[in-house]
């Protein structure tokens, strides 16, 4: 049995809760440091002051919309391949692959140098008050070096992750994320670089982990990523965005939600806006843990439907959601208990932040719960193909209900409306994606019980000749 046809065996044969959590563990071990180092940049910035603190926030809202067109053609490419080694289709995955990857970095390269002209009134636009534009500045400036390397990251992640290889994923990111945290220190204090020395060591950080992404291609039965495989055709960007739009449609709204938040919070201070950037990095961790949770059951899901096992993908999304939702309900009693101790980690000498933070923190963790179905849901629906519902609920969060509460309610609440509109934004998308996914589920169950019949009926006639 070769390589492939030994991992095809693994996807489609290994009891569920051992598969996922198999391939799980990787991805969460990724996805932690990930959220970890973004965390050490806001720790590390916010020993300069309040205005410096603000500044990572407002370069979140330029770090999703860089996410949001890595995680697109991440998320589209991965998930073909997926289906296409489900029907054992290893030529054209390979393509896919290829095609993605290179089209990616391109892509990286033209925004690079795009911000790099645009880059003062691009700062302005995220929402940076006078005080914290010239923080902003210096961070913005040095990923923008890195955006070519970050982009594609996102796509070798999601080739390996989709091939049920995510220890390797891990590997690469994790390393690049260990990298950054040391970086951060020695640039922003010793080399006394500040904010600057912060995006410096990220955009240092991801190259070595791209290298470390590539260099790892075509290793252990995975699809090597070779220019010979580029085929960019129409067709096949079609399929590729069509699966990963969801993924740009959370993400860029993710964008363009962190710019509007903090432009309303802007007339509350800078410590607003520094309260809210540490509450987004802080639930972003436990975010982090579901979203690499979620990406082990992804490839279960994409393997499993293109073999046409459906009961085996109904199976892993009750599982991930029985898990997620106990994980989440834990975390959001302890950040509902210690909310003043955890914001103080990062601006323990301002008060205001604190209890500014300690409130929208309290608000969140009430509806925190929630997000496992939302997640877990979306991911679902995206990597089986409905990119209609995934796209609705990747809409909703961000943008159906978020933007509208953020500009709304400051007007009646004041600060309290700011800190409102995320929880309020989540009670409403789980609202939604409630009926979505149970139909979809209806849907697989009733493709099982049809095959059930074929297969039943082909075994009877076999019996009776």
């Amino acid at each position: 049995m070769n390589s492939i046809d030994a991992k095809y065996v693994k996807m489609t044969q290994t009891p569920i809760p051992k598969l996922v959590i198999n391939l799980a563990i990787p991805s969460i071990i990724s996805m932690m440091i990930t959220a970890i180092y973004n965390m050490a940049d806001t720790y590390f910035v916010s020993q300069i002051n309040t205005s410096a603190s603000g500044a990572v926030g407002i370069s979140f809202a330029l770090m999703a919309l860089v996410q949001s067109i890595g995680f697109t053609m991440g998320m589209g490419t991965g998930n073909c391949i997926a289906q296409f080694l489900g029907r054992k289709d290893v030529e054209n995955a390979s393509k896919v692959a290829a095609t993605g990857f290179f089209t990616t970095f391109g892509l990286g390269v033209f925004f690079s140098v795009l911000g790099m002209i645009f880059i003062d009134p691009l700062v302005r636009l995220l929402g940076a008050t006078p005080t914290i534009f010239p923080y902003a500045k210096d961070y913005v400036r040095f990923i923008f070096l890195g955006i070519p390397f970050i982009m594609s990251s996102y796509v070798l992640n999601n080739i390996f992750r989709f091939q049920g290889s995510a220890f390797y994923s891990m590997f690469g990111i994790g390393f690049g994320g260990i990298l950054n945290i040391v970086l951060d220190p020695i640039f922003i204090f010793y080399l006394n670089m500040g904010t600057g020395g912060a995006a410096l060591a990220t955009s240092i950080s991801q190259f070595v982990s791209f290298s470390l992404l590539l260099f790892a291609s075509g290793k252990g039965g995975n699809i090597k990523i070779s220019f010979s495989n580029f085929a960019p055709k129409l067709k096949m960007y079609k399929e590729i965005i069509r699966i990963g739009i969801p993924s740009f449609y959370r993400q860029g709204l993710a964008s363009v939600a962190g710019i509007v938040l903090n432009q309303s919070a802007g007339p509350f201070g800078d410590a607003t806006i520094a309260a809210m950037s540490i509450i987004g990095r802080v639930f972003y961790l436990a975010i982090a843990a579901l979203l690499g949770f979620g990406q082990g059951f992804q490839p279960v899901s994409g393997y499993n439907y293109g073999a046409k096992l459906y009961k085996r993908v109904v199976e892993a999304f009750w599982f991930c959601i029985k898990v997620s939702a106990i994980a989440l309900t834990i975390v959001s009693i302890i950040g509902f208990i210690f909310a003043p101790q955890i914001i103080a980690l990062f601006r323990r000498d301002d008060p205001l932040v604190i209890a500014i933070g300690s409130t929208a923190m309290r608000y969140q963790c009430i509806a925190f719960p929630l997000s496992s179905w939302i997640i877990i849901s979306n991911m679902f629906v995206q990597t089986i193909g409905k990119s209609k519902e995934a796209s609705i609920l990747s809409l909703a969060r961000q943008g159906l209900f978020f933007l509208p509460l953020i500009l709304i309610l400051p007007s009646f609440l004041g600060l309290a409306g700011v800190q409102l509109s995320q929880p309020m934004a989540d009670l409403a998308t789980f609202i939604l994606a409630l009926p979505i996914s149970i139909r979809v589920i209806k849907e697989l169950n009733q493709l099982q019980k049809e095959q059930d019949r074929v297969i039943k009926s082909k075994i009877e006639r076999s019996n009776m000749g």
